[in-house]
């Protein structure tokens, strides 16, 4: 009986903790974790937003500055957190409130990939899998906006400059895909590839992972995956919080 009680305890704090996600819109994503050199190492910033924003929150990188009307206690701070582990790449995110609390902890994700980029990138999408069964749906929460001081409002270097997002990219801008243009995949190390078009120049950068029908992709500037689905590929990404599908035409 002391078991089941246990149990039943156990499960409804795992519900209350997860369900405090809905509370906050607002995500901040550090440049630089601690397991990492330098900023934006293998791209885990990049993709960190991007996964993100598809769960549907509103995200700043740390170097941005989060608009005056959004009280600093309603933001999320997010982290990758890795674990030792032998022939493997472990991670998971956490959610820390404005006093350091952890609000959401996702499970872990596991690559055996050897190579870092893809390893990385493959367990930082697979901690991702347990955030996006949550089903995020924003409540309201409460405290999210203080109140409005017009003359501060009305001054644009307060507000978030999208451009400065931009620096954390070092590829060449992109441009738009014509569906009907044939690309060709160039095998890489690793399982990776890029696509190259008639000039030849490459136009796309595609990095494995462990579903042989999705690949991390980088179009010039722009970071998303290529997807298969009903035997044509699209490469998808986000514009101005806006899901954005290219078709293109692949020939591996």
């Amino acid at each position: 009986m002391k078991n089941i009680f246990l149990f039943l305890l156990l499960l409804l704090s795992g519900v209350g903790f997860s369900q405090s996600l809905n509370d906050y819109k607002t995500v901040v994503v550090p440049l630089k974790y601690e397991f990492l050199k330098s900023e934006n190492q293998y791209r885990m910033s990049t993709l960190s937003k991007f996964n993100l924003n598809k769960v549907g929150f509103d995200v700043y990188y740390s170097n941005e500055v989060v608009p005056d009307n959004i009280n600093r206690c309603s933001v999320l701070n997010y982290d990758i957190v890795k674990e030792g582990g032998f022939l493997v790449t472990k991670l998971y995110v956490t959610f820390k409130d404005c006093y350091g609390k952890i609000v959401y902890q996702s499970e872990i994700g596991l690559s055996r990939e050897k190579d870092f980029q893809v390893a990385y990138n493959d367990a930082l999408n697979k901690a991702f899998n347990s955030i996006y069964e949550l089903e995020y749906q924003y409540n309201g929460g409460t405290n999210v906006v203080v109140e409005e001081k017009p003359e501060k409002l009305q001054k644009p270097e307060k507000l978030q400059k999208p451009e400065k997002a931009e620096k954390v990219e070092t590829a060449a801008p992109s441009v738009a895909l014509d569906p009907d243009e044939l690309l060709f995949a160039q095998p890489l190390a690793g399982g990776n590839y890029q696509l190259i078009n008639s000039k030849p120049s490459v136009v796309i950068k595609l990095y494995k992972t462990s579903d042989a029908n999705s690949f991390l992709a980088q179009k010039g500037s722009q970071q998303g995956v290529l997807v298969k689905k009903d035997n044509q590929w699209f490469f998808e990404y986000f514009k101005n919080d806006q899901l954005i599908s290219e078709k293109i035409n692949v020939k591996f």
